[in-house]
């Protein structure tokens, strides 16, 4: 077990701020009393919100207001509905520095849990991109950076560990997506003191629950996921049908809200991260984060209806 983390400055004022609404929100979508579900992160006293954002391709775009204005939206939504984790990488194009951009602008980056990645090989190239990602995303304090898809990934976790020392970054992370890096991922995790891993996990793929999430329970590791709508193949998986009426149970009132709590029902689960530019999906994935998750029969009632 990780030893209790110790707050710094910059996550003490942001569990201050998360209490405060910003005069740039609009009125609330939720009911004051009720607040996103969350977890801790294992071996912290730290919480972070179940319902995250994903900025790839969605948020690599310029900077003209037509744009962008959009983005302003789906973050609004984000962080009014509870919600914090905000997820880019160098590979996303112009994500970061629009995330930096539209973050500062909105006089919300005191309310975000920012994570990012290190995306290329060797020592200077990795803390150069690493350093670039810091000024994209115009913080002083990185929460999580992790190593993208495992690239170069011994060199660069001797680099995270001395930044997490020096308090540049508060959490060191990995990810993959597909399971051809299962296998080293879990070596990783085995061996190395990480905090996170960022997995693909969803109704239709869900070969990490084989080994990958039980050892990240096993280890306290929190687990941020990927890909849940598995690139709009769920969502095309239902096309022209209803919705389960059982899916009332477990408060799911959408197919991507019925997805995602799916995801979220797995105790190893820290957050998960879907994707959007769009106001309308935002509420609707947030909305996966409040309310009751599904039982184990839920669940294996969901894997038989997908698969059917």
């Amino acid at each position: 077990m990780k030893e209790e983390s110790t707050l710094t400055r910059r996550s003490a004022s942001k569990l201050m701020a998360a209490g405060m609404a910003s005069f740039l929100l609009p009125a609330p979508l939720f009911p004051t009393n009720e607040q996103m579900n969350s977890r801790l992160i294992p071996g912290t006293n730290e919480r972070i919100p179940m319902i995250g954002l994903g900025t790839w391709q969605t948020f690599d775009v310029g900077s003209s207001e037509a744009e962008r204005a959009p983005l302003k939206e789906v973050l609004k939504i984000l962080i009014e509905s509870g919600g914090s984790v905000i997820d880019s990488s160098p590979m996303y194009g112009r994500s970061e520095k629009v995330v930096g951009d539209l973050t500062t602008e909105l006089q919300i980056q005191d309310k975000i849990f920012e994570a990012t990645k290190v995306w290329t090989s060797g020592e200077e190239a990795g803390i150069q991109q690493m350093n670039n990602s810091l000024n994209f995303m115009q913080v002083s304090q990185m929460d999580l950076m992790q190593i993208h898809n495992l690239v170069d990934w011994k060199t660069h976790l001797k680099t995270l560990k001395t930044w997490k020392e020096e308090e540049a970054i508060r959490y060191i992370g990995i990810t993959h997506y597909n399971k051809s890096g299962y296998a080293e991922v879990e070596k990783i995790m085995k061996t190395q003191e990480i905090d996170f891993v960022q997995i693909n996990y969803n109704l239709m793929v869900r070969d990490a629950a084989e080994r990958i999430l039980p050892l990240a329970r096993d280890k306290g590791i929190a687990v941020l996921i990927n890909r849940p709508y598995e690139g709009g193949s769920l969502f095309r998986a239902v096309k022209h049908k209803t919705l389960p009426e059982w899916a009332s149970e477990f408060d799911a009132t959408s197919w991507g809200q019925f997805f995602l709590k799916f995801i979220l029902a797995h105790p190893a689960i820290t957050c998960v991260i879907p994707g959007t530019s769009k106001a309308k999906h935002m509420r609707d994935n947030v909305q996966a984060g409040f309310g009751k998750l599904p039982t184990a029969a839920h669940q294996r009632k969901m894997i038989e209806f997908i698969s059917s």
